[in-house]
């Protein structure tokens, strides 16, 4: 069973690296600011884009995890080796066929999105170099997963360290030394995650002892575990284009530059931070169940509960009371600092619920019974679309509208989520042998 002392330092670990892994949209909200307002609202859209991209990609990465945690809690080293094996073949394909898919359709996007002119052809150059570094930016996810996995969620918090600080460095010369524009940006992060990646995977193969041999494609079990996730994921990111469409495009683009900006400083920080505590007990969860020992599951979630809940109270002080303060370290148009500070306000009250919410996906998720995430997410998800269209332009509430009715949709999910986890269900169901399957 997992004590408090090794709870607390895996959730520290997991919460630095989930944070740490979205901090290059810090780095390139902050730059692209002094480029051009509609430069800062295509960065801002394109975080929507790439949720959708990292849903794609990361259903290698979440459908490894479950079974290569399983597989350590039962010391079985080989069925670990192959899982990982099978989800490092496989990421080679996703991320060579999203290379070629950015590449092509990376222009058509910003008009699927209500950008115009001189935004949408940022969005589009923005894109384009992102998708030319895809095989570095799908292999994070996989190496963070497999490390966390095994309890050793230290190693993702420095690689992500090391990126973030590539990132910080190389951006601003290729935005303004090379005079790049919002395509240094793209630039910064592709290199950054480039040398990150490079040093986690030699990493991950040096202490799992992985041989040719456990390169394998076997995909299936992976794909039933991960697919429901990225899915959900998927979905997610399909919604947000809805809202830019249909309720946040037609309120101007300082709105579409607010969303950019709460999402990536506040949203950014917070919702990693809640996302680091989840994948922290799904690991605890998972070992715990491969070792038959569904009480320890059950006692770990106990132990992270509490922390889970502090953050999100303490993420709702930083909305309310900072987040005017914060955003405006963002935002040099006054319009858009003001909408930020609106965005940062009405999020506040549903941070608590995020925070619960991301802690009882991790159940679910460690478990592997990741179709309850799909089924609860997919239709609250949909459902802001209408809503947001509603309560924005219907009833007049303009931009609150829109967030209000991710607040809505959020406190329902949270309330779902627990009444699947007090059922109990998620401790059946044993792991299936790697070199057995399929």
């Amino acid at each position: 069973m997992i004590s408090r002392r090794e709870a607390l330092g895996l959730a520290a670990s997991s919460a630095a690296f989930t944070v740490l892994t979205r901090a290059f949209r810090l780095v390139d909200q902050y730059f692209v600011q002094f480029v051009s307002t509609p430069a800062q609202a295509a960065v801002g859209t394109s975080i929507f884009v790439m949720v959708l991209f990292f849903a794609v990609v990361e259903v290698v990465a979440v459908g490894t995890a479950p079974f290569v945690a399983r597989a350590t809690g039962a010391q079985d080293p080989e069925d670990r080796a192959f899982r990982i094996g099978n989800g490092l073949v496989c990421t080679g394909l996703v991320a060579a066929a999203t290379t070629v898919a950015g590449r092509w359709g990376a222009d058509g996007v910003g008009g699927l999105l209500g950008l115009q002119g001189e935004a949408s052809r940022a969005l589009g150059a923005y894109l384009r170099a992102l998708a030319t570094g895809s095989i570095f930016l799908a292999l994070a996810p996989l190496v963070d997963q497999c490390f966390i996995a095994m309890g050793r969620a230290r190693v993702p918090a420095l690689l992500h360290g090391l990126s973030f600080l590539l990132n910080a460095l190389a951006t601003p010369w290729f935005v303004f030394g090379w005079d790049l524009g919002v395509m240094g940006a793209a630039w910064g992060t592709v290199l950054a995650r480039g040398v990150a990646s490079s040093v986690g995977v030699l990493w991950l193969l040096r202490h799992v002892g992985l041989r040719p041999v456990h390169a394998v494609l076997r995909p299936l079990d992976m794909f039933r575990v991960g697919g429901p996730v990225a899915l959900a994921s998927s979905m997610f990111a399909l919604v947000y284009w809805g809202l830019l469409r249909f309720a946040i495009s037609p309120l101007g683009p300082e709105v579409n530059a607010a969303l950019g900006i709460g999402f990536s400083a506040l949203e950014g920080i917070t919702w990693p931070l809640f996302h680091g505590v989840g994948l922290a007990l799904a690991s605890a969860v998972g070992r715990s169940l491969g070792a038959g020992r569904p009480d320890g599951a059950w006692q770990a979630l106990g132990r992270f509960l509490p922390l889970s809940l502090t953050l999100g109270g303490l993420a709702w002080a930083v909305f309310w009371f900072l987040g005017s303060p914060w955003t405006g370290l963002f935002a040099a148009d006054p319009g858009v600092h003001a909408e930020a500070t609106r965005y940062a306000r009405a999020l506040a009250w549903s941070q608590p619920f995020v925070a619960v919410e991301s802690l009882l996906e991790g159940v679910i998720f460690g478990s592997g019974h990741t179709a309850w995430m799909l089924r609860i997410s997919a239709p609250l998800n949909v459902l802001r679309i209408p809503l947001a269209v509603a309560l924005a332009h219907g009833l007049g509430w303009g931009a609150d509208g829109v967030w209000w009715a991710v607040n809505f949709t959020t406190f329902a999910k949270a309330g779902l989520h627990a009444g699947v986890v007090l059922r109990g269900s998620w401790t059946r169901g044993p792991s299936v042998s790697a070199r057995t399957n399929e």
